[in-house]
């Protein structure tokens, strides 16, 4: 453990908060373990990879990479005021031959290039009349945000995706635009139609889309037309409003969007989510593929619930649903290069839960904290009751037809055996989790107190001060746990630590703002500490035995937390 204590400098001057060294310090035998089981050992292999690493940062990309409509026949068809659908390839760009497929994967190349048929969307008549209200959208995606005469909100999102959308990054005149731009084709840009009636049938609040083509001539675009026009979109509800909250949800008080909901979790300690709502809609996202589950793609409904304010978790933006990275030769030696496996195939099994996680590990840190391995399998469970094979196929059948006869009865098929393997995926997700646990208080006052009752369990309760009312309890398990991380935030908070074992857990306490009060009496076997104490040296009551690190300093970064992630 890095002993800031000594460390003879305030990291804040140097950017760097106690979060990252903490992180970097316990993630390192993971991380060169990872290196070695993930490295290429061939020399070639590396130089193949460096070589097109090189290739695609130097140069330009090429400007005509996406074609001047989605349109089949080439170009915007003058009639379209009198045509209620039109002929459209999502991207025709993706098709490529052979040679190609067998270097950048073979993807949904085929899927892209298919020609569809699409309604076209009249604003004037649509839901009574729509109105533009913005451009919104992601890092990749073209979008508007519009208004019905109701006053509800919808989002219409390309379905097509440019990754140079994204200001931030460095190659954007380069080869690897193209490299990247290329591999949108490992999405479907049909998967949300699906993924719509099977959460709807496993209870997962989320947004029902519609497939539609805008066009650029249309005046309803405004000042958007040149930029938003001539595209093929998903036209889908947005929940921002309680009015706009589907039926199952009708009962909350107001929606939050991720970086409110944390904030008062961390401020109030009678404000919670719904650990359990949000651990099926992980193990759902699992089910599906959809690797890209981070802050910005939830709402959160919140209810009164007795004396709490409880949110729970509405799912929205399921572009990389059904996510099949059909690895070619080049992107699958720059992912050994770089160590960079988090791109997986949608398969019949769960091949890399780790793969399928990661962009979402900021916030399952936070908000499964709460859930056991037994309530995994029993989430796990009720949603393989809730998906049987009727349900699954006639999701699928939510493809377009033509799509639906390229990809069909294969997607079936992959659905029906993730949905028999969800126990097995819920007991890998909860080992992920339950390797580092992190406990986090609130701006209010609590107790926090830590038991390690034997060579195996450690048992941390938190109670608030205010009422003595429990608000957290789990006994851990030393073979499945190796760190448990309570972070006190504001207020003035006791921490105690007891028992005495041959073998526990590394218990990391992190006082936070308030004149805090921690006491260890703990012991365990052998020379390592497993208690470790970072506040500031100035205003807290430390009574720490011979199994505490004092990591105290004069900094005040020492007891960082990344409340928010923005």
């Amino acid at each position: 453990m890095v002993n800031i204590r000594t460390a003879g400098c305030c990291f804040a001057c140097e950017g760097t908060s106690f979060s990252s060294l903490h992180a970097k310090h316990y993630n390192r035998h993971t991380y060169h373990t990872t290196m070695k089981k993930t490295a290429v050992n061939t020399p070639l292999c590396h130089w193949f990879a460096f070589i097109a690493v090189a290739c695609m940062t130097i140069g330009c990309a090429n400007k005509n990479f996406y074609p001047a409509t989605q349109l089949v026949s080439g170009k915007p068809d003058r009639q379209w005021e009198q045509a209620d659908s039109v002929t459209i390839q999502a991207g025709r760009q993706y098709q490529h031959n052979k040679f190609h497929n067998f270097f950048l994967g073979k993807h949904y190349r085929e899927v892209w290039a298919e020609p569809v048929q699409v309604r076209v969307l009249d604003f004037e008549q649509e839901k009574g009349g729509l109105a533009v209200e913005k451009r919104s959208g992601g890092y990749q995606t073209v979008g508007l945000t519009v208004s019905d005469a109701a006053d509800r909100t919808y989002a219409l999102r390309s379905i097509d995706k440019d990754p140079a959308l994204n200001k931030s990054f460095l190659a954007t005149k380069t080869f690897g635009v193209r490299f990247l731009r290329d591999q949108t084709a490992a999405l479907n840009p049909y998967a949300a139609l699906v993924v719509a009636p099977l959460a709807r049938a496993a209870g997962i609040p989320q947004p029902d889309p519609e497939l539609v083509y805008v066009h650029g001539q249309d005046e309803a675009l405004g000042e958007f037309k040149d930029v938003a026009g001539d595209r093929v979109y998903l036209l889908e509800e947005k929940f921002s409003k309680r009015k706009d909250l589907p039926p199952a949800l009708r009962g909350a008080v107001d929606v939050a969007s991720t970086k409110k909901m944390l904030r008062k979790i961390y401020e109030e300690d009678d404000h919670v989510v719904d650990q359990l709502a949000y651990a099926k809609a992980r193990l759902f996202d699992i089910f599906i593929n959809d690797r890209d589950r981070h802050k910005d793609q939830w709402e959160w409904a919140e209810f009164k619930e007795k004396a709490n304010t409880v949110y729970r978790p509405v799912a929205e933006d399921r572009d990389q649903a059904f996510y099949h990275y059909n690895k070619g030769l080049t992107s699958l030696l720059l992912g050994k290069l770089l160590n960079h496996q988090k791109f997986q195939p949608f398969a019949a099994d769960y091949r890399n839960l780790h793969a399928l996680t990661v962009k979402s590990e900021f916030l399952d840190q936070r908000l499964l904290a709460n859930v056991s391995k037994a309530q995994f399998d029993s989430l796990a469970r009720e949603l393989q009751r809730a998906l049987p094979d009727a349900v699954i196929e006639e999701a699928v059948h939510a493809f377009p037809p033509e799509i639906y006869r390229l990809e069909g009865p294969s997607t079936i098929q992959k659905l029906k055996s993730r949905r028999d393997k969800l126990p097995e995926a819920a007991a890998g997700f909860y080992r992920i989790l339950a390797k580092e646990v992190l406990v986090v208080g609130s701006d209010d006052e609590e107790l926090f107190d830590v038991k390690r009752l034997n060579d195996e369990e450690t048992e941390v309760t938190v109670h608030r001060k205010s009422d003595e009312r429990q608000i957290y309890h789990r006994v851990f398990q030393r073979s499945e746990t190796k760190q448990i991380t309570l972070h006190g935030l504001g207020e003035d908070d006791e921490f105690t630590v007891s028992g005495s074992v041959k073998k526990g857990i590394v218990v990391v306490i992190v006082g936070g703002e308030g004149e805090d009060e921690i006491k260890d009496t703990s012991r365990v076997a052998g020379l390592s500490k497993k208690t470790q104490v970072y506040d500031t040296r100035i205003g807290n009551e430390l009574e720490l035995g011979s199994e505490a690190r004092n990591n105290t300093s004069r900094c005040v970064t020492v007891h960082n937390f990344d409340r928010e992630g923005f």
